[in-house]
C-alpha cells in the first residue's frame, strides 16, 4: 500500500500502486526483448530481394544494372523497353485497368517461355503528391501488378517490386499526356 497526499483531505491509503509499477516493469521489459531481436534481411521500402534473393541485389537486377535507376545512373535516360511491356494506371489509382490486364497476360506468357527469366516491378507515379504518397502509391502499383502475374501462374519467387514513386519520370512536361506517361509499371527482366 501506498500513501499518496490528495488535497486538503490528508494522506489517503491506495491499493493496488504496485501493480502499476508491475505492469510498466512488465512493458519496459518486453519493449526491451523485442528491441533486441534482430533480422538479416536488408530489404528496403518495396524491395523484396536484397543480397541475392529473388534475383535481385543492391545492383539491381542478379547485379545486372537492369533496372531503372542503374540506367538513368549511366545513361541519364530512361525507357529501355526490354521484353516485357510497361503497363499505366490512372490518376490517383493503382488498379490494374482492362487493357492493361491483357499486357500482363502477354508479359506471362512471355515469363512461362523464358523460365529462369526474373522480374523486378518497379511502381512510378507523376510529380503531383508528395514524395511519401507517391512512394506509397507506386508500391501499391507494383504489388498489383505482381499478384495480377501470380494468379496467372508466375511464381512470387520470380518477381519483385520496388517504388520509385516521383523519381524517375519519363517526362517532365507538366501536362496530362505526360503525367499519363509517368504513372506506369516498369519491368526490368533478369535472365
Amino acid at each position: 500500500m501506498i500513501r499518496i497526499q490528495r488535497g486538503r483531505g490528508g494522506l489517503v491509503v491506495e491499493a493496488g500502486g504496485w501493480r502499476r509499477y508491475a505492469a510498466a516493469t512488465a512493458i519496459v521489459i518486453a519493449v526491451l526483448a523485442l528491441a533486441g531481436c534482430s533480422s538479416e534481411k536488408t530489404g528496403g521500402a518495396g524491395a523484396e530481394g536484397q543480397n541475392g534473393q529473388n534475383g535481385l541485389n543492391e545492383n539491381g537486377l542478379n547485379g545486372s544494372g537492369g533496372n531503372s535507376l542503374t540506367q538513368f545512373q549511366k545513361t541519364g535516360t530512361l525507357g529501355d523497353g526490354g521484353p516485357l511491356t510497361d503497363i499505366h494506371f490512372d490518376y490517383n489509382d493503382y488498379t490494374v485497368r482492362q487493357q492493361d490486364g491483357d499486357l500482363l497476360k502477354a508479359n506471362a506468357d512471355w515469363l512461362n517461355k523464358n523460365a529462369t527469366a526474373r522480374a523486378q516491378i518497379e511502381g512510378h507515379c507523376d510529380d503531383r503528391g508528395s514524395e511519401e504518397y507517391n512512394i506509397a502509391l507506386g508500391a501499391k502499383r507494383a504489388q498489383a501488378a505482381k499478384d495480377y502475374l501470380e494468379t496467372l501462374g508466375i511464381g512470387a519467387d520470380r518477381l519483385a517490386t520496388i517504388s520509385y514513386g516521383k523519381e524517375l519520370p519519363l517526362c517532365t512536361e507538366r501536362t496530362e499526356d505526360c503525367w499519363q506517361k509517368n504513372r506506369r509499371d516498369h519491368f526490368a527482366v533478369s535472365q
